[in-house]
């Protein structure tokens, strides 16, 4: 197959490197990877399998490579091009260029043994920072989620050594209702709840956890939690009940929506159903979101050994609070283990 990529995570799965200005090219008997000069140099030290080449105009030299090769079709994600960047390219061609959505995602759907430790690994880091974060917040009674969100960032990156997998989220008590919720200047005190939702990356594979933790002046992010408020621990342990369900249904052989349907089912039953407000979960790699996603959408996609995803049911009840568990899992032979 004849493919051309320009996401920074699909060069790099192809050959081992990728920068913020770069074209893959790939053919049946070479490939081609094409930067400017900025990136030259280390281009060169780190792959091994395609032919480096510099330019200051990448998508009039990958039209001319395109046309030199003859090639009569070319695979590319949409996603991926701006419409300006896509016409230079394909404008002079006589190639037919033949769309396939997230086909690189398709191709990485199914991770190797390798993968499978570094995404360990990211997931044990992330882990160690959030206890160190937990330790910190025992002293941050008075603290905004604008501050903790800063703190948050140094505990995960362990001041810069490790990137992130994405912008942490720190929420306490109703903003925790929002699931993508932006700091604001709420302070923490005692009988709050706290919701955070990081991970780390380790070389490039990301991690993605979430706890919601009650705040006494001590705190911790085990899963089992004690709440003064009956309410909170009522929604709370349906949550973690629906996150326990849909982990026992994961093996091979599952529809993905079905996973989707364990934990939506203990959410609806217990009668809050409408505020579960996204899928069960999303694939985790190189990319912080990519295949498969556990919802109840898709009633196709059937899950094998070793892909890896995330579980994070969520009940989210506007301008009181919200509780979201998630762990990242790995299908096995005959079932998963929790990472």
């Amino acid at each position: 197959m004849n493919y051309i990529l320009k996401d920074e995570n699909a060069v790099f799965y192809e050959c081992g490197f990728s920068c913020d200005n770069e074209i893959f090219l790939k053919f049946s008997d070479e490939s081609y990877f094409i930067t400017d000069a900025r990136y030259t140099l280390e281009a060169k030290e780190n792959i091994k399998n395609a032919q480096v080449i510099e330019t200051s105009n990448l998508e009039k030299r990958a039209g001319e490579i395109i046309r030199k090769k003859r090639a009569k079709k070319i695979v590319y994600n949409p996603k991926e091009w701006t419409v300006e960047s896509f016409e230079k390219i394909s404008q002079k061609s006589s190639a037919f260029f033949y769309k396939r959505y997230n086909f690189s995602q398709k191709k990485r759907i199914i991770k190797t043994k390798e993968e499978i430790l570094l995404l360990k690994e990211a997931v044990k880091r992330a882990a160690e920072a959030f206890d160190e974060f937990a330790l910190y917040l025992q002293k941050a009674k008075g603290k905004s989620e604008k501050t903790l969100h800063f703190e948050a960032v140094s505990f995960l990156s362990k001041k810069g050594e490790l990137d992130l997998s994405f912008s942490p989220i720190v929420a306490i008590g109703e903003n925790a209702a929002k699931p993508h919720a932006i700091p604001a200047k709420k302070t923490l005190k005692k009988g709050d709840l706290i919701l955070v939702d990081a991970g780390v990356k380790y070389q490039r594979y990301c991690s993605d956890r979430t706890r919601t933790a009650f705040f006494d002046g001590h705190i911790n992010f085990q899963k089992e939690q004690r709440f003064k408020d009956s309410k909170i621990q009522k929604i709370y342990d349906i949550v973690l009940k629906a996150q326990e369900e849909a982990i026992k249904r994961v093996r091979p052989g599952v529809k993905v929506c079905d996973i989707d349907k364990a934990a939506r089912e203990v959410i609806t039953d217990a009668g809050y159903g409408k505020y579960f407000v996204h899928s069960t979960g999303h694939g985790v790699g190189l990319d912080i979101h990519e295949l498969p996603v556990i919802s109840f959408k898709d009633k196709k996609t059937v899950l094998e050994e070793n892909m890896v995803f995330t579980i994070e049911p969520g009940i989210y009840i506007e301008k009181e609070f919200g509780i979201r568990i998630e762990d990242m899992v790995v299908v096995t032979k005959d079932g998963c283990e929790v990472l």
